[in-house]
């Protein structure tokens, strides 16, 4: 499926991240990641599951029977790219990251 492939594609450009990384977060070897994304093959169900809970996505938007939504922000697509970063993080380190976080928008409300 054409789609599956393109939205795979779009979705690591808008989180920002390679092919590889994505391959990663899904759990599944770069080469693998690499046939899905290049149209030659087409995952499972439950692959299918996996990799769209590790792009923060649907099954639905990947297969393309569910609309984007429209447009987003610059903002809406930091926030979506920070939420599939915090979702692989370890509980240590996310803590340290949302303080670090709250910390700047404080420092936006003292200006």
């Amino acid at each position: 499926m054409e789609i599956f492939a393109q939205r795979l594609r779009e979705r690591a450009a808008q989180l920002g991240i390679s092919n590889a990384e994505a391959a990663r977060r899904c759990e599944l070897d770069e080469r693998r990641y690499g046939h899905y994304t290049s149209n030659r093959r087409e995952p499972d169900l439950a692959t299918l599951v996996r990799i769209a809970k590790s792009l923060g996505t649907t099954p639905n938007w990947l297969l393309g029977l569910q609309a984007d939504g429209g447009k987003s922000t610059r903002q809406e697509r930091l926030i979506e790219r920070l939420l599939s970063a915090g979702r692989l993080m370890k509980d240590r380190d996310l803590d340290l990251v949302v303080t670090q976080a709250e910390a700047v928008a404080r420092s936006y409300g003292s200006e």
